[in-house]
């Protein structure tokens, strides 16, 4: 049989964040749970500020393996083009078949914000009340669709470099989302409120400092994918408990807490554990009502392959 095919506009019809959000935590948990190493992503730099990265790996419990072969190009997203361009593509593990080829930047910003939000519903405090999202693009609307699906939010805080900017697209998601949504300029102002935070700049220079948290704030560390952008200070990695997404990629890619770690405020111990094995209840979360909790996103193909498997599952025989 050929391999399912799912582009951009069927990713968005089939892969539901409700659905995404079951299916991530479903995915972390089982790849926590998982003894087999899995290959860290290979990132080629193609020339200044374009990227190829490959990702390969497997997730027993859908069945299937297989890789996201993507490209990041920066400057194409000012010409109205997506940034991250490429494919996921899952192969059946009993045949050895290609099952399905998926838009993998449908995927990436769905399973991403999906994520975030499972490891959200596991850290944050439960009485959480306002949310602050630093960064404008398709990750702030994909995380501001997911993370209010775990928690009710009164307030939700919208910031970035360029007030105009900001103030523009606080409306647009506010009219889209039909969420409160206010807009601030004010990067200290925003996180200082804040009971969730969710950096998803991609900013080359920390946008958020530890000095401005209040106590029991959870913060997601998102924009950063590999080892040169750093979204927050190492005062801010060092004062929470912090949980990865695949831990061993976190010790080796993950940007703020090698320059935390360089500066000798943390080693690899600052690293609880994964949120899988917190899903799983083998690791505690969330300690306390005024205790900061971090967790860091770097995404892990093990996402991609359980939303291709989830895809496969929702689309018509």
């Amino acid at each position: 049989m050929s391999p399912a095919f799912f582009d951009g506009a069927a990713v968005e019809r089939l892969l539901d964040y409700p659905g995404c959000v079951a299916a991530m935590r479903s995915a972390m948990t089982a790849l926590s749970a998982d003894d087999a190493a899995q290959p860290l992503r290979q990132i080629l730099q193609v020339r200044p500020k374009a990227m190829f990265g490959l990702m390969p790996g497997s997730l027993s419990t859908t069945g299937v393996f297989g890789a996201k072969l993507v490209s990041v190009f920066p400057e194409v997203g000012h010409s109205g083009r997506a940034r991250h361009q490429g494919v996921v593509v899952a192969f059946d593990a009993e045949t050895g078949a290609v099952a399905c080829i998926a838009d993998a930047e449908s995927v990436t910003r769905i399973r991403t914000g999906s994520a975030t939000a499972a490891a959200t519903d596991a850290l944050a405090r439960p009485d959480a009340e306002v949310l602050a999202v630093f960064g404008l693009g398709a990750q702030a609307e994909a995380h501001l669709r997911a993370l209010t699906l775990v928690r009710p939010f009164s307030s939700i805080l919208l910031w970035g470099r360029d007030a105009a900017k900001t103030g523009a697209r606080a409306a647009e998601l506010a009219a889209a989302l039909s969420l409160p949504i206010t807009p601030v300029s004010d990067a200290r102002a925003a996180a200082s409120q804040a009971d969730v935070i969710c950096t998803v700049s991609g900013a080359p220079e920390p946008i958020v400092l530890g000095a401005w948290l209040k106590s029991g704030v959870h913060v997601n560390l998102v924009g950063s994918s590999y080892l040169g952008p750093v979204e927050v200070d190492s005062a801010l990695v060092a004062a929470g408990r912090y949980f990865a997404d695949y831990r061993p990629s976190v010790l080796a890619q993950a940007s703020e807490l090698a320059v935390a770690r360089e500066a000798g405020l943390v080693t690899d111990d600052h690293v609880v554990g994964e949120i899988g094995a917190v899903f799983a209840g083998r690791l505690d979360g969330r300690q306390s009502p005024d205790q900061i909790t971090i967790y860091k996103s770097l995404g892990h193909v093990a996402q991609d392959l359980a939303a291709a498997a989830y895809l496969l599952q929702r689309s018509p025989a």
